[in-house]
């Protein structure tokens, strides 16, 4: 008996422990589930229970300038815009037929069934809805949902943003686009170039998300937390959106007189480097980007040329040729020795030959003698050459080398605020070529001095001729005038650091020497502006076609500035490939003066008129202008003084 009862009381004891173990071992599973784990069954909880909807941000704004408004031009925006999403599960078969039946002319799909038979409870039907396509749906559903005793979320909608361009093509190229869908990961826009690529970093936001709750009896429900979406800060660009639509417009006429493959512009103000307009044509449609990108002839249409496209100056390099002699003759001088030339000298031009070339050099016209200024309006090869000969013997290759990118900056990137510019091509002497050959030989300079043997850009180019415009001063051009943040903070963007790179003596001659080209004689005449004056040089290059110059492919181009006694901005004008036709009474439509210069003459006239610039050559006008009294016209006299020495010189 009592040996049962020690049996009983040792299997009571075993029963109570083994009890106690058990709430033991639950108690550490509580403690491990509510505690240890809490994180990882309330992610599994909330995965069931809810669900997470980005709450899309609002891109930075894009501005250009307006002149005579008090605020700027927006030229890049956001607009709302709304997905389409339902609940499959909460709905049956027959109302989803009905659903179908109604959504899909709306949507102008006919593929919606499949999303109506998933198994999920918020699906995607369709995306980037009108806000007219959201009213009409919603006021539909309204009487459907009720008329069927559906819950009223059943299908709903997400708001969203596209981005708009409301003005089309205008800054087309400059402003790129953003790919239409997201990044799924981040839910932020996807850049394609341009400004929206530039400051994609400012212009992005953050996304925000929404938390919704569901189960199996019910509908989604509202949200029950909310992180607010942080839009993205507004950039506003220095281009002036009145100016840019009339040199998009003027470009675009003149290169279809002439028959042009495509053209573009830079204007820049030579003060502070501030960009004015950016045209090019053919227009590119940043909401169109799709159409663009389907052939390697269309996406060329999309590029920024004036930044990514090399051209070899031809012409307009003589200026900066001639500008670097006159600084070699200020070395001498500094040396006390002999300055290299007179730019009112008569020097002789009739001889071709170099030494090492082996092909002599000619102007289209022939002359006997020149001087500076002549050769500038001429636009004499032979000129040019003949200087660097001098400055090659008395300073060598190195420092003529030396000046083309220290004085110009050829050769080396602008610093606009654009992505994939080119920084072009100058020799450099000394240094060679990745397939081992020299960058320099003895044709080099010569071929340097007339615009050949190197390449550079529009840009480029523009920022070399603010050098003689804002009297010696190499300055870095900027698109951006300030970014303005969601909260209001302004970050000013003060103009770029410049360096003084000529004397103001130089400066003043090379403007002088300008000035002849656009007047009668000058090979730029068709450049002249109706009651301003304007300082410019023509250019008309050949092109390399097949390996070899082609005599009748070219790329003319004019950089001009105006005015020329007081200059409020510098425009460099390129024509590709202008149709080379001889029209009576005109002359041959390819060369840079009769197909770039006019675009140059109608861009400033109503710039100027827009900046509200008063007339500064009050009596030089069109023939038969009343206003017209050619005597008393800026550079008549000296124009007429001009001619009648190279008359004298050339026995004409």
């Amino acid at each position: 008996m009592q040996n049962e009862i020690k049996n009983l009381y040792g299997r009571s004891l075993f029963v109570g422990f083994f009890l106690v173990f058990l709430f033991s071992l639950v108690l550490v599973n509580y403690y491990k589930i509510q505690v240890i784990e809490h994180d990882k069954w309330m992610k599994i909880a909330d995965t069931q229970h809810q669900m997470v909807v980005k709450e899309p941000f609002h891109r930075g704004k894009i501005y250009c300038k307006s002149p005579n408004a008090k605020n700027d031009k927006c030229v890049a925006m956001d607009v709302l815009t709304y997905h389409l999403y339902i609940d499959p599960f909460s709905i049956k078969p027959p109302q989803k037929e009905a659903m179908i039946k109604f959504l899909n002319p709306i949507l102008n799909k006919n593929d919606i069934k499949s999303h109506f038979y998933k198994k999920s409870r918020f699906r995607k039907v369709a995306g980037f809805l009108s806000l007219k396509q959201k009213d009409d749906i919603e006021t539909w559903w309204k009487g459907f949902y009720r008329a069927h005793k559906l819950p009223s979320n059943s299908l709903t909608f997400v708001k969203d943003y596209k981005r708009s361009y409301p003005y089309g093509h205008l800054l087309g190229q400059v402003l790129s686009t953003v790919y239409r869908n997201r990044d799924e990961k981040t839910g932020k826009a996807i850049p394609i170039s341009g400004i929206e690529k530039k400051f994609n970093d400012h212009l992005q936001g953050e996304v925000g998300k929404r938390f919704l709750m569901r189960s199996p009896k019910y509908a989604i429900d509202d949200a029950r937390r909310h992180i607010a979406a942080r839009n993205g800060s507004d950039v506003h660009l220095t281009i002036n959106y009145q100016v840019q639509a009339i040199c998009e417009e003027e470009l675009k006429q003149g290169l279809e007189k002439v028959n042009a493959k495509g053209g573009w512009a830079v204007m820049m103000d030579p003060n502070n480097g501030k960009i004015i307009a950016m045209a090019q044509y053919p227009f590119f449609s940043p909401e169109k980007y799709s159409d663009y990108f389907v052939s390697k002839e269309k996406e060329e249409m999309a590029k920024p040329k004036m930044v990514t496209d090399l051209f070899e100056p031809g012409s307009i390099m003589k200026v900066l040729t001639a500008a670097i002699g006159l600084k070699a003759n200020e070395v001498m001088i500094e040396n006390n020795l002999s300055p290299l030339f007179c730019p009112y000298e008569m020097v002789k031009t009739d001889n071709p030959y170099f030494s090492g070339r082996t092909r002599p050099l000619k102007d289209v016209s022939f002359h006997r003698y020149l001087n500076m200024f002549l050769a500038i309006q001429k636009s004499s090869n032979i000129y040019p050459a003949r200087m660097i000969e001098k400055i090659l013997g008395k300073l060598g290759p190195g420092w003529y080398s030396d000046q083309l990118r220290d004085v110009f900056g050829l050769g080396q990137k602008s610093g606009i605020e654009l992505p994939y510019e080119s920084p072009g091509m100058v020799p450099v002497y000394g240094k060679k070529y990745a397939n081992g050959k020299d960058q320099w030989s003895g044709p080099t300079p010569y071929s340097l001095a007339i615009g050949y043997n190197s390449m550079v850009n529009a840009m480029q180019m523009a920022r070399a001729y603010c050098v003689f415009a804002n009297g010696g001063y190499l300055i870095e051009p900027t698109l951006i005038e300030k970014i303005v943040s969601p909260e209001g903070n302004e970050t000013i963007f003060e103009a770029k650091e410049k360096r003084k790179v000529l004397s103001t003596d130089i400066c003043q001659m090379m403007m002088q020497a300008l000035k002849y080209t656009t007047k009668v004689g000058g090979t730029s005449y068709l450049a002249a502006i109706p009651g301003y004056t304007e300082a410019g040089k023509s250019s008309t290059s050949e092109k390399i076609v097949n390996g070899v110059y082609s005599k009748d492919t070219h790329c003319s181009s004019f950089a001009g500035i105006a005015p020329a006694n007081n200059p409020k901005f510098v425009l460099v004008i390129v024509v590709d490939e202008p149709e080379k036709k001889f029209i009576s009474g005109f002359g041959t439509t390819h060369f840079g003066g009769k197909c770039a210069a006019p675009i140059f003459k109608e861009i400033g006239k109503r710039t100027l008129q827009i900046l509200k610039v008063p007339y500064d050559d009050p009596h030089g006008f069109s023939r038969g202008d009343p206003r017209t009294i050619n005597e008393e016209s800026d550079w008549y006299k000296e124009s007429t003084h001009l001619k009648a020495i190279y008359e004298k010189w050339n026995n004409k």
